[in-house]
């Protein structure tokens, strides 16, 4: 009886993950800096959901992993985008991606849910606690959220860039993910 319901949640957890889809026109991560107190956007073109698998009745059984590929990034001038690329920033050329797995989903109320597991960047992982909220509409569901990274905590702006007074030590970053096929909340 043990393996007829692990099994069964095995492929319920299966029919999930292959009826939940990635919108990627309507989905984003954008990140902002603030650069002698200006606030500059940019954001990641190119990024996955590999194996996503959500259903927010039993968020405790959720398969969140998310890459991004840092050489994505685009601030609108080509400039920027090459500086950003260098060893002193996102050292893309020797670390293209950025990962974030969740290995743990909580239940928040009111469609939002607690996100905690590794977030690997530039070589280092550290531990990321992330809250995001569930909206639906008709068969869609966006998450959306947000949270803070210190640049300097994972070497981003190296070097003679580490000074603060130029470009400030928190960076927000936020996401929108849109999905079609999701379960009801």
């Amino acid at each position: 009886m043990k393996h007829l319901l692990l099994a069964t949640g095995l492929m319920t957890l299966g029919a999930l993950a292959s009826a939940q889809t990635l919108v990627p026109t309507n989905s984003e991560i954008v990140f902002v800096s603030k650069q002698m107190g200006v606030p500059v956007e940019g954001r990641f073109k190119t990024f996955s959901l590999p194996g996503f698998a959500f259903d927010p009745k039993q968020p405790q059984a959720a398969k969140v992993q998310i890459g991004i590929n840092l050489a994505s990034a685009s601030m609108g001038a080509a400039d920027v985008e090459a500086e950003l690329m260098k060893p002193e920033w996102l050292d893309s050329k020797r670390q293209p991606n950025a990962s974030f797995t969740a290995q743990s989903v909580k239940a928040l109320g009111a469609g939002r849910f607690e996100l905690t597991g590794p977030f690997t960047l530039k070589g280092q992982t550290k531990p990321l606690t992330v809250q995001l909220t569930l909206t639906q509409a008709g068969g869609t569901s966006t998450a959306t959220g947000q949270f803070n990274l210190k640049r300097t905590d994972w070497k981003i702006g190296d070097g003679e860039w580490n000074d603060t007074s130029i470009v400030a030590a928190d960076v927000l970053v936020k996401f929108k993910f849109q999905f079609s096929g999701m379960a009801p909340l």
